[in-house]
């Protein structure tokens, strides 16, 4: 019995050691993590195959449409616009709200936002929201 523990630790030793090793010749490689000079500011599902990214290569911002078959540069824009859009998308909006003075339009109103303590969890609103529209674009039949 005694003679089978240490096997067993000898053996998740010598596996433990391969792992570190493996993480390490990794880590010099740079394989399994980017170098925080391409960042994907944004995706959207423009039909089953077919999507439109935006993309920040350093400081220039890349539109670019991408299927299966080929990627299409599609625009350059300006990233100071793409902040100030994404900056403006995360304002939560709420129910009743008053119309914008500048458009005199009342802004559009989506799902209610969750708190920032809940997003990315089981329980927010907008990822289930997302998970279904996905689910719905997957399973429509197209003539």
């Amino acid at each position: 019995m005694t003679w089978m523990i240490i096997r067993l630790v000898l053996s998740l030793a010598f596996i433990a050691a391969v792992l570190l090793f493996a993480a390490r010749v990794a880590k010099k490689r740079g394989l399994g993590q980017g170098n925080g000079l391409i960042e994907v500011v944004a995706r959207q599902r423009m039909g089953r195959a077919s999507t439109l990214n935006v993309v920040r290569i350093a400081d220039v911002v890349l539109v670019v449409g991408a299927t299966e078959e080929q990627i299409t540069l599609l625009a350059e824009v300006d990233g100071e616009a793409v902040d100030a859009a994404l900056r403006e998308r995360r304002v939560p909006v709420h129910v009743g709200a008053a119309p914008d003075a500048a458009t005199d339009q009342i802004p559009a109103l989506g799902a209610r936002s969750t708190s920032p303590a809940l997003a990315g969890s089981v329980f927010d609103r907008n990822g289930w929201g997302a998970f279904v529209t996905q689910l719905r674009e997957r399973t429509v039949r197209r003539s």
